[in-house]
């Protein structure tokens, strides 16, 4: 291969502000949790990742860390069957799918993989979305991601409350619409849904349908609705949605839901693993799947992904969580070089007031990200921005997400059990 080696891996769990956005599990924390991951070669060029950084998550990250040292970049099968070591004492060869851990060996992977590729793509001087294929488009569209939400955090998370405030009511969600789109330029809006009872929601959609006449408009109850009820309300959303994305749990019920939706059905969380395939095209149970290379095994695979849905014939997205800029970068790369990038990515980004990289947030243009210029990802760590997060997440106390917990702060007694409605 290259004869260069990786030389360090450094894993640093941070903390950064999170706004108190309501779905069906209850509120956001006042702090989100992600993991910045720094592969060093031996001629000091840096690869950069990020991933999760919950206490299982970081675990499996630093337990695969020091195996990576002495491993060529270029050398993702080595790379993929270190983290299988690491985290089952054994590799994959000749592994039959899906094998058990194949998420938690996706999720490490994954992480790992876009600094190994970022390094990558810096030794050779290339953009990352070159190094994967090159460019079919020149940025990425995507959407404004809508949430009802309280107007501050319970209690006192040690920052101020954001200026957004609450929006719990139709022309509250309007105007935070109409903010996100003048600042960002957004030409699709996705509401998370899941919080209040369906028709309300459902109301809030058609007031964002008369606000902004031609946004192609998505709603994301996740997993909320019942069979029975998504059955009930899916005729006042005809016309309406792009796509219905997750209302019910399982494959099973999307399934049925799918026999009497004149829309296409979405999913980020009934098919998740290459082994859930089968069932999904049995059961013709999605029409579109949100990819996500946090959780599906990094870029490549989400390319994989973006295939298996042409020879299928799904549509193909984009699902986010809480993330920095790294991560947008990440996912800006790999959609450049997806043909079949059919609707608008998701991203919390907007929401996201904290950055590690240098020069501050990434900005989007008319709604879209072109990726930052420069090799690789084009981004740079701020090595004080990271300080400080590392900073807060020592000093938070948080180490799981737990949104049903945060909830019962401001309505005891919640319960998170789905579906809700």
């Amino acid at each position: 291969m290259t004869g260069t080696r990786i030389g360090k891996v450094v894993v640093t769990p941070v903390a950064f502000r999170d706004p108190p956005l309501l779905n069906v599990a209850g509120v956001h924390e006042p702090w989100a949790l992600r993991s910045i991951i720094e592969v060093e070669a031996e001629t000091g060029l840096l690869g950069l990742g990020e991933g999760y950084g919950d206490l299982d998550s970081l675990a499996d990250l630093n337990a695969a860390a020091p195996m990576l040292e002495g491993l060529d970049p270029f050398d993702l099968n080595g790379l993929r069957d270190r983290i299988s070591l690491a985290l089952f004492g054994t590799t994959e060869a000749g592994a039959d799918f899906p094998r058990t851990g194949g998420r938690r060996l996706n999720v490490a992977f994954g992480a790992f993989e876009v600094a190994f590729l970022d390094l990558q793509a810096r030794i050779l001087g290339l953009p990352l979305h070159a190094l994967l294929g090159g460019a079919v488009r020149q940025a990425v569209p995507y959407s404004a991601y809508l949430f009802y939400k309280f107007a501050r955090h319970h209690g006192d998370p040690g920052y101020p409350a954001d200026d957004w405030g609450e929006v719990l009511t139709h022309a509250q969600m309007v105007d935070e619409t109409r903010r996100m789109i003048d600042e960002s330029g957004f030409t699709s809006i996705k509401l998370k849904g899941g919080v209040f009872e369906p028709e309300y929601e459902i109301e809030t959609l058609q007031a964002l349908r008369t606000a902004f006449p031609g946004y192609p408009l998505r709603i994301d109850p996740n997993g909320g609705w019942s069979v029975a009820t998504t059955l009930r309300v899916l005729p006042k959303l005809d016309g309406l949605l792009e796509y219905l994305e997750d209302p019910t749990s399982t494959l099973a019920e999307m399934g049925e839901v799918a026999k009497h939706a004149s829309m296409p059905l979405a999913t980020n969380m009934v098919t998740t693993e290459w082994g859930h395939f089968r069932e999904t095209l049995d059961r013709n149970a999605v029409q579109v799947i949100l990819s996500d290379h946090h959780y599906w095994g990094g870029l490549r695979a989400t390319q994989q992904l973006a295939h298996m849905g042409r020879v299928f014939g799904l549509g193909i997205s984009m699902h986010s969580n809480s993330h920095l800029g790294i991560s947008l970068a990440a996912m800006t790369h790999v959609g450049m070089t997806l043909p079949n990038l059919t609707y608008a990515a998701d991203t919390h980004y907007p929401w996201q007031q904290d950055e590690v990289i240098q020069g501050g947030k990434l900005r989007f243009n008319a709604g879209s990200l072109a990726p930052p210029p420069g090799p690789g990802l084009g981004v740079t760590l701020d090595r004080t921005a990271l300080a400080a997060l590392h900073h807060n997440y020592l000093n938070t106390g948080i180490r799981r997400r737990d949104d049903a917990s945060e909830m019962r702060k401001h309505v005891p007694g919640f319960n998170p059990a789905r579906p809700r409605f």
